[in-house]
């Protein structure tokens, strides 16, 4: 299995990428070359330079220094969105898939119901009744989308369900928690990861859209969505302002997009048996 990652030059080069932006959030004091909070009104809109690498927004901050801190909220986030949704919609699949009956009746009638509705409409809905903050969209977030992972996620369970190893299982008695976490968890293992990877994508541009919006993320905080939100007044007058945390965001999301497919073709259980 690491033989064929490795070999994959699009999950090593999605994979590497990702981590390096990671790395760079998680350093960013040491990396950053300026105070990212730190206004200079006479000095705004400055261009390239030693000092200002990327220049400064209309308040006179260092770009490059916003968009190095600005990888907390942004990647942090999304993945702490990903493992709320995953961890639930992973459970509700699992139940719905192995139990059945009045379970799985109760469970997908209620991913019916969530699912019927535009998912970004029911997340603004979300946000506006609970407040704006951090953490309310974040369970926004994940109140809408672990419906649509429960469904993906049952449909994997259902596969293995009435496989002999999960039969032999039964019948010598084992405990039904053994069986869904050491049997059919490790056999959807490579769905999850895919999933994985592609609902950071998601996330990211979730949570980037509700700070454009002033409903995430709040300045004077640095995101890459609320940046842009910063910078729509001036995009004809400094476009650098605009682009570079726009070029970032979809570099990322394309990142996570692409290590989903590598991935895919990785875990792919007729490739792994070649």
């Amino acid at each position: 299995m690491v033989g064929r990652l490795i070999r994959n030059r699009a999950a090593v080069g999605t994979i590497g990428l990702v981590l390096i932006v990671a790395l760079i959030g998680i350093f960013a004091p040491f990396i950053a070359p300026n105070d990212p909070y730190a206004t200079d009104i006479l000095n705004k809109f400055a261009g390239f330079s030693q000092q200002y690498p990327l220049g400064t927004d209309n308040l006179g901050r260092c770009i490059l220094s916003r968009m190095i801190y600005g990888i907390r909220p942004t990647l942090g986030l999304a993945v702490l969105t990903m493992l709320g949704t995953i961890g639930l919609g992973a459970l509700m699949g699992l139940l719905a898939g192995y139990f059945r009956g009045i379970v799985e009746e109760v469970i997908m009638r209620t991913v019916d119901v969530m699912l019927s509705f535009p998912s970004q409409i029911m997340v603004f809905a979300v946000v506006a009744l609970l407040g704006i903050s951090v953490q309310n969209v974040i369970l926004a977030n994940v109140f809408i989308k672990w419906a649509w992972y429960a469904r993906m996620i049952r449909t994997g369970v259902m596969q293995y369900r009435d496989r002999n190893f999960v039969r032999f299982s039964r019948c010598i008695g084992t405990p039904e928690s053994f069986i869904l976490f050491r049997h059919l968890v490790p056999s959807i293992a490579a769905d999850l990861a895919v999933l994985s990877s592609l609902d950071v994508g998601w996330a990211i541009i979730n949570i980037s859209t509700l700070s454009f919006l002033g409903l995430g993320v709040q300045a004077p905080t640095p995101e890459w969505g609320a940046m842009l939100s910063e910078a729509k007044n001036v995009l004809t007058s400094n476009p650098v302002q605009m682009l570079v945390p726009g070029i970032a965001v979809v570099i990322l999301v394309a990142a996570f997009n692409l290590m989903g497919d590598a991935l895919r073709d990785v875990l792919d259980p007729k490739e792994v048996q070649k």
